[in-house]
C-alpha cells in the first residue's frame, strides 16, 4: 500500500482529532482539540499527515523546536511531541516516514539533534524510537500531591 505525507491544514483537523484521540485515549476530547489551530499557525511547530491511497488519513506526527531535550547538547533541538499510526497498518514503515519528515523539518529550521519521549511502559514506542537510531538518554518519573 502506498502513502502520501504532507503538511497538515485546517481540513486535516477531524481525522488529525481522531487520531490524538486514538494516541491518548484518555484526555478529554476538550484537552486534545483545544490548540489544534494554535499548532497549525505556529512557525516552530510542524504536524504532518499521513493519507493512503484511497485519502484515508491514517497517521500523523507532530514536531516542534524546543530550547532543550534530554541528553541533547545543542539548542534548540526538533522534538517529537506525538507521533501515531493506526493500529491496522502498523508495521509498514509509515511509523518511520513520518519520522523522517519531521527530522527534515527540524534540519530546515537549524536543528542538528532531535529528541523525543514515550511512557516507560510503552515497550511498542521504546523500540521504534531506539529502530530508527534514537538512543535513550534518561528515565523520569514524575511526582504530584494534592494540597
Amino acid at each position: 500500500m502506498s502513502f502520501t505525507i504532507r503538511r497538515a491544514t485546517h481540513t486535516d483537523k477531524p481525522d488529525w482529532l481522531r487520531m490524538r484521540q486514538g494516541l491518548w485515549p484518555e484526555a478529554p476530547i476538550e484537552y486534545l482539540d483545544f490548540d489544534l489551530d494554535d499548532k497549525l499557525a505556529n512557525p516552530n511547530y510542524a504536524v504532518f499527515i499521513a493519507a493512503n491511497s484511497d485519502g484515508q488519513k491514517c497517521a500523523f506526527i507532530e514536531a516542534g523546536l524546543r530550547d532543550y531535550g534530554e541528553g541533547c547538547e545543542t539548542s534548540p533541538v526538533g522534538y517529537i511531541e506525538a507521533w501515531y499510526v493506526d493500529g491496522h497498518i502498523r508495521g509498514q514503515k509509515l511509523g518511520t516516514d513520518l519520522v523522517h519528515a519531521a527530522e527534515q523539518w527540524a534540519r530546515e529550521k537549524g536543528c542538528v539533534e532531535m529528541a523525543s519521549d514515550t511512557w516507560l511502559d510503552n515497550e511498542t514506542s521504546i523500540a521504534a524510537h531506539l529502530k530508527l537510531g534514537y538512543q535513550e538518554a534518561d528515565r523520569l518519573v514524575h511526582f504530584m500531591k494534592r494540597l
